[in-house]
């Protein structure tokens, strides 16, 4: 077998705001397998500024992946503990040279176009105008599902923008998630969330930054929205460590993103403590090309979640990449009247 890799620019259709700043471009990586006459392909999608794996030498550990690929995938998983972004890219490229068609990983009633699955809007920073221009375009587009990004322009301008929605679609319309991605410091979290609590908000993603375990704890327990963790997962490898993490924090929902939390396999131990410990989640993707995004819808859609998941990211780039995935009315589906790209692997060169 052999094992290669390429590095790929996305570009974003127009600038996109979080609370860490604006992207006009997005750093992907793929790795490909090859066996005989037979390929496979996955993506590692690095988050600069936010995936664990953001350190130096990420390509050289993507060569020595490549140049040890005869180990196989488990031993490989476990030796890039560090680097969940390469565990997702091997567990895809794995499996993908392992079907009968390399982009079907997960085969399901999905996969044959019989089912979708209900994903949330997804609303970007932005001035009020604009957001109230994408929140518009949302609902026209069949979302009852629609998280904001929130934390980066004026507060107050956010919570009217909250209550225009509510003036016209009360939450058993239009539910909204928020994502203040830590936004908020620990002073000042539990006022703001209080503030929000009047417009029937179904949840907000990580209030303040990662790593204060005690705050966040006093959060979860006394806030009146739902809390769901997200950067929160980033970087706890363990099992025993994840199991220690929600024990203490007791949040109402976890979101798990398979490139930053070591892929299926490391999804799955989330959701298994989760489950145990009768805490909701939900998938989201990580802003991965269509390859990626491909990848986990299809597993999502085998673990039967019936919220609204965050797979909705594929349309954001010029220069994504053509594949049966299409968004309607709220939902992500695969079209059998729509096929990957033409020549995609001689395409990216691997």
């Amino acid at each position: 077998m052999k094992a290669t890799y390429k590095k790929y620019i996305l570009d974003f259709k127009r600038p996109s705001g979080t609370s860490r700043g604006v992207m006009t471009q997005k750093e992907t990586w793929f790795i490909s397998l090859h066996r005989e006459a037979r390929s496979g392909i996955g993506e590692c999608g690095i988050l600069r500024g936010l995936s664990i794996d953001d350190v130096p030498g990420y390509e050289e550990k993507l060569k020595w992946t490549c140049n040890n690929i005869h180990l196989g995938k488990e031993v490989l998983w476990d030796a890039l503990a560090d680097y969940p972004s390469i565990q997702f890219g091997l567990e895809q490229a794995f499996l993908s040279l392992e079907s009968k068609d390399m982009f079907e990983l997960f085969p399901s009633e999905f996969t044959k176009g019989e089912r979708v699955i209900p994903i949330n809007g997804l609303v970007w920073m932005g001035d009020e105008a604009f957001m109230h221009q994408q929140i518009a375009q949302k609902l026209v587009e069949g979302f009852r599902c629609i998280k904001m990004k929130i934390g980066a322009i004026d507060f107050n301008k956010e919570l009217s923008i909250l209550a225009s929605i509510r003036k016209t679609y009360d939450q058993n319309q239009i539910e909204l998630r928020v994502d203040a991605n830590g936004a908020f410091s620990p002073a000042e979290a539990m006022e703001k969330l209080r503030l929000l609590a009047p417009y029937d908000i179904h949840s907000i993603e990580q209030p303040i930054k990662a790593g204060q375990t005690a705050a966040m704890k006093e959060l979860c327990g006394n806030s009146p929205i739902p809390i769901a963790l997200d950067e929160e997962l980033i970087g706890i490898t363990k099992v025993t460590d994840k199991e220690e993490l929600l024990l203490t924090i007791n949040p109402q929902y976890i979101i798990l993103k398979p490139s930053l939390v070591g892929g299926f396999k490391g999804s799955e131990e989330w959701i298994a403590i989760a489950e145990r410990l009768h805490i909701k989640w939900w998938v989201t993707s990580a802003l991965e090309s269509n390859i990626g995004l491909n990848a986990i819808a299809q597993w999502t859609y085998t673990l039967q979640n019936k919220l609204p998941q965050g797979l909705g990211t594929g349309s954001l780039y010029t220069n994504n990449f053509q594949s049966p995935l299409t968004v309607e009315n709220g939902h992500i589906g695969y079209s059998k009247n729509k096929n990957w790209e033409e020549n995609l692997m001689e395409s990216l060169c691997i």
